[in-house]
């Protein structure tokens, strides 16, 4: 008899386990921890971009949690903040770098913890991301936004013949440059220049200025600019909105009329410019598309799958610009390319 008790009270208890088993819930993936460097938190289409980083990993089924940090400017401080993210854990470090020819210190440290390292959007030189194979890169291809942005301001100059205001046949601008050395100021300033000759418009460059990509510094170099040569200036080039955005400042604190100007990044604040004509065009630089594509490569990076994009070279994920103009005279209104996925 007793026996048999125990046998049942063996039975019993096997069957307790084994339900408990099945209805225990399965374990959920492990917390990716990401740290997010970037440059200058100042920056509109950063603060844009970063945002939508965060938007996106709140979206996600898989708990996320960001560690961000604004460097202010200083390459110094970024590689701090860096050393900080990887002594606290972090599995994925994304890098907006201050001095895209001064990867050394974050590469370093990142390979000695075996973390991997997304720079994104300042792209730094192809070589230093050919030091190690858990380097990558998220951003765009800053010629291909010179060039749209030169195919914006030649379809809008053939529609408005008044434009040249001199009526000489040539049109007079300026370039608002984003960083000395910086390439995608390089690229943006060449390809912009050289599309609009391709498409048959005389230029005379009067003058540029360095702006840092900074609104408030576009404002006092343009108001500068307008001292020097005044109604002359027929056409304004900037590496991005926030500049072309101080141009349109100093012109409405003078008493001189608006010429064509044109941005790069597609930030809210430029395409809402764009949409009541203060601005005559832009580049849309699509930042939700590189933070998608930021977070989905970080998180495949922390589970050890391969990636949803194609990676160009294994190491590039690169985002199409659209061209965006309010002029319905110009050819082209919009253009952008489908992203590879």
């Amino acid at each position: 008899m007793r026996n048999r008790i125990r046998l049942l009270l063996l039975f019993l208890s096997a069957l307790l386990c084994l339900s408990a088993c099945r209805s225990r819930k399965p374990e959920g993936k492990k917390k990716v921890r990401i740290g997010v460097s970037v440059y200058d938190g100042y920056d509109t289409f950063i603060s844009e971009l970063t945002t939508a980083f965060r938007e996106a990993a709140a979206a996600e089924a898989r708990s996320v949690q960001i560690e961000l940090s604004d460097a202010g400017r200083s390459q110094e401080v970024q590689d701090k903040a860096v050393r900080q993210m990887l002594d606290n854990g972090c599995d994925i470090i994304c890098v907006n770098l201050v001095d895209r020819t001064a990867p050394g210190k974050i590469i370093d440290m990142a390979k000695k913890k075996n973390v991997p390292i997304i720079f994104f959007n300042r792209e730094l030189v192809e070589e230093d991301l050919e030091r190690w194979d858990k380097l990558y890169y998220v951003g765009a291809d800053a010629k291909e936004s010179g060039v749209l942005q030169g195919e914006l301001a030649a379809a809008y100059l053939k529609a408005h013949p008044e434009a040249d205001r001199n009526q000489d046949g040539v049109i007079q601008y300026v370039v608002l440059e984003g960083e000395a050395g910086h390439q995608d100021a390089i690229l943006r300033t060449e390809y912009a220049a050289s599309t609009l000759k391709e498409r048959g418009i005389a230029l005379e460059k009067l003058g540029y200025a360095l702006a840092n990509w900074n609104r408030s510094q576009a404002q006092t170099q343009v108001q500068q600019l307008l001292q020097s040569y005044g109604t002359r200036i027929e056409l304004i080039l900037a590496n991005n909105d926030d500049m072309a955005l101080g141009a349109l400042d100093a012109y409405r604190a003078s008493n001189i009329p608006l010429p064509p100007i044109f941005g790069i990044d597609g930030t809210e604040p430029g395409l809402s410019a764009v949409r009541d004509q203060s601005l005559t065009g832009t580049v849309k630089n699509n930042g939700i598309g590189q933070a998608e594509a930021m977070l989905s490569l970080a998180l495949s990076l922390a589970a050890g799958e391969k990636s949803a994009y194609t990676l160009d070279r294994g190491k590039y994920i690169r985002i199409p610009y659209e061209a965006v103009s309010a002029d319905k005279d110009s050819s082209i209104t919009a253009r952008s390319t489908e992203l590879s996925r």
